[in-house]
Parts: structure tokens; sequence; C-alpha cells
């Protein structure tokens, strides 16, 4: 319920001091800017159109405004595209974004990450992760990084999480049920994913270590998207004081760890198990550090997000749940009673994992994918200039009548075809595909199986 008293609002404002001053900042300069120049598309000699704003600002404070807004960020971008067309270039903090809304220029971009695109997020975000987090490091250090992650996701440590995963779905499922109450999706979803990963990186179960490790991980992910001021009470603030503590926490473990004092078979442990490695073979402290961010915050809110909208499609959409939970009851009926799932298991269900892409497309948990260009360019027969941020629209891509028919329906069957490619992009493409990519799906799959097989 909101909360009109006067304490109420005096409490609103001091958690979301930012917001206000962007919204302020944002009503007052929209207002100038439309004056001076009326609501007109520009467009310079490359044939874009678009709004590039105010110098070095832009359209900063309309994109920092939509992803405080109730519809979310992508707001921004659809308003501008009924303004300007599928193609359109604005700017943001000083630098001018062009928004790819085609397979064509998808497959441009991402085929050639590394080589013509390298990926940058804004200010907010990449300090939130981390200047060592495998998605900002340039590409000599992305492959070392990338290749000592991968094991985390390896068919046999899949093959331990889907056990783990599994029995941890039906305890907290189990124990909800006996409580009586409703519960809200959003809320068991990203709790169950966070504390899943944590066992799998670093083996804390125990509060209150683990509430404190949560605590300061969701003030990190709200930084991500914040105005990047150091302005005590803002998110911005928050964020980086809580990766702070999270850096004192995380040392706190490999000393134990290096010590002998303490002994986890996870991925912390391996790390540290590289010690006397070569320094191409194994990761620093500051690498391990923000990593281990990175890798919580990703497969935390996706996997949480993606479960939500599974849950909202299939109450929406009968047919589709009763084929779903026909072929789910069938997987079970074959099980011995209070058995475990097994990746033998997951692979039977192919009604499902299409159930989980069909998700996945219309979810879009990852709305665009940002790169930057490198040289100037033709994408898709538009002309793109060096430092320009180019953002490949997944979510542009997976509503587009010409990709999908009927785009807007969710139909699982649609995956009996083999798509296009570069037209499904819920976990990227080329080089820099989603390490945990099958790992997203699993975890969905067995919470889905449970879910339906479980329960009306």
């Amino acid at each position: 319920m909101l909360d009109l008293s006067k304490e109420g609002l005096s409490l609103l404002v001091q958690n979301n001091y930012g917001v206000f001053v962007i919204a302020v900042l944002s009503i007052g300069i929209t207002a100038l800017v439309w004056k001076a120049r009326g609501n007109t598309v520009s467009s310079d000699e490359d044939g874009l159109p678009g709004n590039l704003g105010l110098p070095f600002f832009g359209e900063t404070f309309p994109f920092y405004s939509a992803c405080f807004s109730t519809k979310g960020f992508y707001e921004f971008v659809r308003q501008r595209r009924k303004r300007y067309g599928k193609w359109f270039k604005t700017r943001i903090f000083g630098r001018t974004h062009v928004f790819v809304p085609s397979i064509e220029g998808a497959k441009t971009i991402l085929s050639n990450d590394f080589v013509h695109f390298n990926k940058s997020y804004v200010k907010s975000m990449a300090d939130a992760m981390g200047k060592t987090s495998v998605f900002c490091v340039p590409v000599h250090i992305h492959t070392r990084i990338r290749q000592l992650l991968s094991d985390l996701f390896s068919m046999s440590a899949l093959s331990k999480f889907v056990g783990k995963f599994d029995k941890m779905v039906c305890e907290r499922l189990e124990k909800l049920e006996k409580s009586g109450k409703s519960f809200r999706v959003v809320d068991f979803s990203l709790k169950i994913t966070f504390d899943e990963i944590i066992s799998v990186l670093l083996s804390v179960a125990e509060n209150p270590l683990l509430e404190q490790i949560e605590k300061d991980c969701t003030h990190v992910s709200n930084a991500m998207l914040s105005v990047p001021l150091m302005i005590p009470g803002t998110n911005y603030y928050k964020g980086l004081k809580a990766r702070k503590r999270l850096y004192e926490t995380f040392g706190y473990m490999i000393a134990k760890r290096r010590s002998g004092e303490e002994y986890f078979d996870d991925f912390l442990q391996s790390m540290v198990e590289r010690d006397s490695y070569p320094a191409d073979e194994k990761l620093s402290d500051e690498e391990i550090f923000d990593n281990l961010i990175t890798l919580i915050l990703a497969a935390q809110t996706t996997t949480a997000s993606a479960m939500q909208w599974c849950v909202k499609f299939l109450s929406e959409n009968q047919d589709v749940l009763d084929r779903l939970r026909e072929e789910q009851l069938s997987i079970a009926r074959n099980k011995p009673e209070g058995s475990l799932l097994t990746l033998e298991d997951l692979n039977e269900m192919s009604y499902g994992l299409k159930v989980v892409k069909e998700t996945l497309r219309m979810g879009n948990v990852l709305m665009w994918l940002p790169r930057v260009a490198m040289n100037d360019c033709i994408i898709d027969g538009i002309d793109v200039k060096k430092g320009w941020f180019v953002n490949v629209d997944a979510t542009c891509i997976h509503f587009d009548p010409d990709v999908y028919k009927d785009p807007t329906r969710f139909n699982p069957s649609r995956f009996e075809d083999i798509q296009k490619p570069y037209s499904f992009l819920p976990f990227g493409a080329g080089p820099r595909t989603c390490l945990g990519i099958n790992m997203g799906k699993v975890a969905m799959l067995i919470f889905v199986h449970r879910l339906t097989s479980g329960y009306t």
C-alpha cells in the first residue's frame, strides 16, 4: 500500500533522492529544449533520424526518468521508435547511441565482437560490476577469464547443479504449501536463485552471512542503472559502498581457504587452488571479487525474472499449461517417488524447453545488447561512426512480425521450426554468448517441472 503520510513521503524522498533530482531536472530541461527546438525530427549527414538533445547531456534525463518509471527503461526506446521509426539515434551522457532493430544488424555486430565492435556499459553499470569483470575487460583478458569461469558451467558441474537446485525447489515449495499462505513469484524466484548461486560459488547457506551478502548485492544491483554521483543516500553511493563490503567479505573467505581453516567444493575453492599456477592460468583476487559479483547479479536477476514471466504466460494460456503439465506428469510417473531430477530427465522435456524459449523471447530479460563501434562502418545499410554505441535491440527483434509470426502470442510450438540465426538473443550470440546459457535453462526447467507436476 502506498504510504501518503508525511513520514512516508519523507522516507520515499530519502530512499530515491537521485530519482527526484533527475525527475525535476528532466522536466525543466526537457521543457526548455522543446521550447527552443520544437517537436522536430533531426537528421545529420548520416541520414539517421533522432534527437541528440543538448550538448553532452543529450537525452540522459529522459532516459533515467524512464529507468525509474513504472513502465521501465525500454519505454524510452519505445517512445522514440514511434516518433522516428525502427532505426534511430540518441545521446546519453555525451555518447551517441544507435538502436539496431534487425537480425542483419545483429549478425554484423555480434559476429564481429572484439574485431569491429567492443562491449561497453554506462558508467554506473561498469562501476557496479568492476573493471576486471568478464563483461568489461578487453579481448586478451576476456579470453583468459572466460576460460577459467567456464568450468563452473561444465556438464559435470551442471549435473551436480540439477540435483542441488531441484532439492532446494522441492523444499521451498513444500514449506510454502504447509504454511497455507500465498506468495509472490518474484520474491520466491529472486530468493531461491540467489541462495543457489551463492551455494554454488561460495557454499554459504547460513544466516546472518547469507543475509548480509544478499543485502549488499541488492544495493549493487540497484546502482547499475543509477545516476553515477557519489552523494550519500543515492543508489549509486549505496551500491559502491556495498561493493566495498563485499570485497571485505570475499577477502575474509579467501584468507580462510588459503590458510586451510575452511574447505568447500565450490567455485571459490577452485580459484584459490590455482594460486601456484602461472599468471595466465589463474585469477587475481581483484578478478575473483569482480567476477563473483558479476556472476551473482547475472545469474539471479535474469533467471528470477524469466521464472516470473513464465508463470504469468502460463496462467494466461491454459492450452499451453495443459500440454506442459501432461508432459511433466509423464516424466514424474516414470521416476521413483521422492527422487530428484537428473539431466537425463530434463532432456526429455522437449515441450518444456519450448516453453522456456518462448518465455525468454517474450520476457526479454535482456532488452538490448550494447556494443561500441571501433571504426566507421556500415550496419545493415546505416552509416555508423567510430565511438558510437550500437545497441542490438533484442526486444524489437523478438517482436518483429517479419521474424516471428504473430509475435505477441505466447506460442511455444513456434520453436519446433529452426529459427533464423541472430533472431533469438536472450543469451546474446557470438564470442560473448552468455556462459550461463545452459544453467539458466536448467533452472527454469526444474522450476517449471515442480510447479506444474506437483501443483494446480
